[in-house]
């Protein structure tokens, strides 16, 4: 290291331990950093050195005064002098970079390759998928359920049609997503995890991969991978397709904020992963089959029907100011209305997205109550097990099996 260089390394360090500014903790750095009037909210202005000529933008410096007070000035000109620079070392410019060095070090942690990966969309995600070998796992594929007897007999003759032939390589597809991990060796799936993050916090910054921030999104720890069981990725990418779509992220963000509330708070991740596994229930039944010959797809299908489904869970929700001790009846009483009623489902998302977009959206009470009865039956026939057992609301495995010819995805 030349004379200069030692020279402006200890100068910064002298500029790093001023009290109140390079003492602070990266926590309060952090949150003056974002105030107005933090660490970079200074006005600027050009100065003109060595740096300024070479395109560096130079912060205004800190008060004449405050630098007396600390000793600062004098130190500075003392070694400045005694060495006898040539370089004009200023205290705005190293100011600066002492802030900036400062800033990065917050902002990338041991966890944090990058500061800000890019977002990705739902068709790149899926895309990933699509020329990914997943060969193991259509493997273990059981599309439909397994039907025997009198059932298998009902079911040819009155139940839902066959998917057509055509779609039934998308449709394993999804079961495929459905038994993927989350795997941190995959920049994909990062990616996804942190659009997810960003999308409903609206940072702009990277998130730890593990940490207590995706227990406030509503996963049950600092992993979560871990909640993933049962419904592998497709819980992820249910939740991205949300909350990338320009027309189903205000209701994502919408949800997300009920479920910070007081007293109706409930973990909002856990629940989109619940809405994931009534979807795929609904499709491995053969409830989706007529709605994805008509349209001639799968995906797109699944897709709006997870919204629809959660759209219809958060009207519930919200109008009955149901709180998490409800959530076990309101999931099933959601359940079985879905799978009964997904034509009804789908049209109620249509006409409360148009409603949104023109600015006339239903109120969600009316939007709900046709469906009110169901719940209705459903709370009569639980509440001496909500009154009996406390329901603890921990995933997708806890909650009570289907009944004949439940098959498990894995």
């Amino acid at each position: 290291m030349d004379g200069d260089q030692h020279c402006r390394t200890e100068a910064k360090e002298k500029v790093l331990n001023i009290p109140g500014f390079g003492n602070c903790a990266p926590g309060i750095l952090q949150e003056q950093h974002s105030s107005r009037n933090g660490l970079l909210g200074m006005c600027l202005r050009p100065h003109v050195s060595d740096d300024a000529r070479n395109g560096n933008e130079v912060l205004k410096s800190i008060s004449i005064s405050a630098l007396k007070r600390n000793g600062l000035l004098q130190s500075l000109t003392a070694e400045v002098d005694e060495k006898k620079h040539e370089v004009d070392v200023t205290l705005d410019v190293l100011q600066a970079e002492a802030e900036w060095e400062a800033l990065e070090t917050i902002h990338k942690g041991p966890n944090d390759l990058t500061g800000s990966t890019p977002l990705i969309s739902f068709n790149e995600a899926l895309q990933h998928f699509q020329t990914a070998d997943l060969c193991e796992y259509r493997k273990n594929i059981q599309p439909t359920v397994r039907r025997t007897g009198l059932s298998a007999i009902t079911h040819f003759l009155f139940g839902p049609p066959r998917l057509h032939k055509e779609l039934q390589e998308e449709r394993d597809l999804v079961f495929a997503i459905g038994q993927c991990s989350l795997d941190n060796d995959q920049k994909v799936h990062i990616r996804v995890l942190q659009t997810i993050y960003k999308k409903l916090t609206g940072s702009k910054f990277d998130c730890a991969r593990y940490g207590s921030h995706w227990e406030q999104l509503g996963f049950q720890g600092a992993d979560p991978g871990t909640d993933l069981r049962g419904t592998g990725f497709l819980g992820l990418m249910h939740t991205l397709y949300m909350v990338m779509d320009l027309q189903t992220l205000p209701l994502a963000r919408d949800i997300y904020k009920l479920s910070q509330h007081p007293t109706q708070n409930f973990p909002f991740c856990l629940m989109s992963i619940n809405i994931t596994r009534i979807t795929i229930q609904a499709l491995r039944e053969e409830c989706l089959s007529k709605e994805c010959n008509r349209r001639q797809q799968v995906i797109g299908v699944l897709n709006d029907f997870y919204v629809a489904a959660f759209l219809h869970l958060y009207q519930i929700w919200k109008t009955q100011h149901k709180t998490i001790s409800d959530s076990g009846f309101v999931l099933k009483g959601v359940e079985m209305f879905a799978k009964k009623n997904p034509k009804q489902l789908l049209k109620r998302l249509e006409t409360y997205l148009m409603g949104r977009q023109n600015g006339t959206v239903l109120p969600a009470d009316k939007m709900s109550s046709t469906s009110d009865h169901s719940l209705i039956g459903m709370r009569s026939k639980s509440t001496s097990v909500i009154n009996t057992k406390e329901i603890n609301f921990m995933g997708v495995c806890e909650l009570e099996p289907e009944p004949e010819g439940e098959v498990q995805l894995i």
